[in-house]
């Protein structure tokens, strides 16, 4: 690209592709551009251009840009906190994505943080560092969003519940209000978790029960 960016963002997969959407929504005249290790430099993706792969090094080129890692997997959900400890740059450096239709009352999310349209905070919502909420989460009184963690499509928290780092909710998951999703849980698509669910479990269904522990989060 001809002019340098403000904003890098790590992974040009479909997180990456609705976080640049999200800025354009902003319409803050922010300049993107994508680092991604598999794609050619120079590649164009709806508009925003591939710079280099997602290293420190990459990073270091354009000093005055903030970063997002776009990366979410619920398959491997310390995936996130791997790529941003191999990055080593420092917290400051780290911007964080709110489109303008999600709706957070005096929230603001942690460095890093990525929440698109639709979602909303009512009051005293917490959203730690690196934490994704996907479209129309809704995230209730006094909730409290862990660092790393993904909340995915149309999840609904209800009042004083806290998600711990690096847990992934699936989509439509529902979450009665103060219950604890612990440290790198998963909650499967559609589940209704009416009691704690323990850190390292997944745990599906309606009510939601454990089916199994989670991938190795140490790996």
């Amino acid at each position: 690209m001809s002019t340098a960016p403000d904003l890098l963002l790590v992974a040009a997969g479909g997180l990456g592709r609705e976080a640049a959407a999200a800025v354009r929504a902003a319409d803050s005249g922010a300049r993107v551009a994508f680092l991604d290790d598999a794609i050619a430099v120079d590649t164009e993706i709806e508009g925003v251009t591939v710079v280099g792969p997602a290293t420190a090094d990459t990073i270091a080129r354009f000093p005055e840009a903030q970063v997002v890692v776009c990366t979410a997997s619920s398959g491997d959900p310390a995936r996130r906190r791997r790529l941003v400890a191999r990055l080593g740059i420092p917290t400051a450096r780290y911007g964080r994505i709110v489109h303008p239709a999600a709706m957070l009352d005096e929230c603001v999310p942690g460095p890093g943080s990525i929440v698109l349209a639709g979602a909303v905070a009512t009051v005293a919502v917490t959203i730690g560092v690196h934490a994704v909420i996907m479209p129309g989460v809704v995230m209730v009184h006094d909730t409290i969003i862990g660092d790393y963690s993904v909340i995915a499509s149309g999840v609904a928290l209800g009042g004083g519940v806290r998600v711990g780092d690096g847990a992934y909710l699936g989509a439509a998951s529902v979450v009665r209000e103060g219950c604890h999703v612990a440290d790198g849980a998963v909650v499967g698509m559609g589940a209704v978790v009416v009691r704690d669910v323990p850190p390292g479990e997944v745990w599906v269904g309606n009510p939601a029960r454990r089916l199994r522990a989670a991938v190795d989060d140490t790996a």
